[in-house]
């Protein structure tokens, strides 16, 4: 509803005009816009809202696609440490390593700002630099008029609102409501044929109900001492980068969470760190295959329905490099914090 509102769009197409012409300044402009929806509104939002948004502003302002999509599907994964509402897997560990929401963001912050500030410098040098995009400047683009102003100022202040809410610690499922009323009020005002059930994401509810129907059952016939030979039992920088990169490597294999399900079977309850460390390999790290994460594949989707062409083999190998930077350091700044 909100991407019907337009307001992804009117915010992509400010931020081209801000950046006047100027690639670095554009960069730096997508980078806080894809690190502040996936923080704040889930990694998904990004994915299914922000992507078809940038691709479409790519041509209006004659810019190559490629790097706008890279940054829209490296930072809906690595920027989805901060809060409980980034990344389902964060909403999973938060009761079991016995921190609130505002706890959770005060551990996380550090490791965050590590991990965007690397993918940042990787964007960079594989997709934005002067080389890579073939261009000096590019044309930004006069926004297109609001059609509705109530239905875009309704479901923007239920995204701030909702933003607000998390911020001010309470509880998700509450401030999810409330945004989602808000924002079904203002299309029961304006524009009720868009009322609709395939709004709901019945396939999501579905995956994650069958996963933790799933999981157990593998964990039951071997999966669990995979697990555990795999993850190990060690807090320390050398045990901690090891249940990282265990989470990454099987979230490359199958999912990031089942993924992370499987690995928080066989943590121990009092392994905080590691659960931890576990939770950034699956988050951050899932960033080489297509089907690493869930945002991931809605992201290809996406690119396929668009027309962009998503070279694979550089997908994967950028982003295999951008895991290995990022796994140790983001873990070396989870234990100073």
């Amino acid at each position: 509803m909100t991407k019907q509102a337009q307001v992804f769009d009117v915010i992509a197409a400010r931020l081209a005009l801000l950046g006047r012409g100027a690639y670095p300044a554009l960069f730096l402009l997508c980078v806080a816009f894809a690190s502040a929806t996936t923080i704040f509104l889930n990694l998904d939002t990004t994915a299914v809202l922000l992507t078809p948004v940038m691709l479409a502003l790519a041509p209006k302002a004659k810019i190559a696609p490629l790097p706008l999509a890279m940054t829209t599907v490296w930072l809906a994964n690595t920027a989805s440490l901060l809060l409980p509402v980034s990344n389902l897997t964060n909403l999973l560990a938060l009761n079991k390593v016995g921190l609130s929401a505002p706890e959770f963001a005060v551990r996380m912050w550090l490791p965050q700002t590590v991990s965007i500030a690397i993918t940042m410098a990787l964007l960079w040098v594989f997709y934005w630099r002067r080389g890579v995009r073939g261009a000096d400047r590019y044309e930004p683009a006069e926004p297109e008029p609001i059609k509705d102003t109530l239905l875009f100022w309704g479901t923007a202040t239920a995204c701030v609102l909702f933003i607000a809410a998390i911020l001010a610690g309470l509880q998700i499922e509450i401030a999810a409501i409330v945004a989602a009323a808000l924002a079904i009020a203002a299309y029961l005002i304006r524009d009720r044929g868009s009322l609709r059930p395939s709004l709901i994401p019945w396939q999501l509810l579905v995956f994650v109900t069958g996963l933790f129907l799933v999981v157990p059952t593998l964990m039951r016939h071997g999966l669990n001492d995979l697990m555990t030979a795999l993850i190990g039992t060690e807090e320390g920088f050398g045990g901690l980068v090891r249940t990282a990169t265990a989470g990454a490597g099987l979230s490359n294999v199958v999912n990031n969470l089942p993924a992370y399900v499987a690995g928080e079977q066989v943590v121990p309850l009092a392994n905080h760190d590691q659960l931890l460390a576990l939770l950034t390999g699956t988050n951050v790290g899932s960033v080489i295959t297509p089907w690493a994460s869930l945002a991931t594949l809605l992201w290809f989707e996406w690119c396929r329905r668009r027309g962009v062409r998503v070279p694979l083999v550089k997908f994967m190998l950028t982003g295999a490099v951008l895991a290995i930077c990022l796994l140790p350091a983001v873990v070396g700044v989870l234990l100073l914090s």
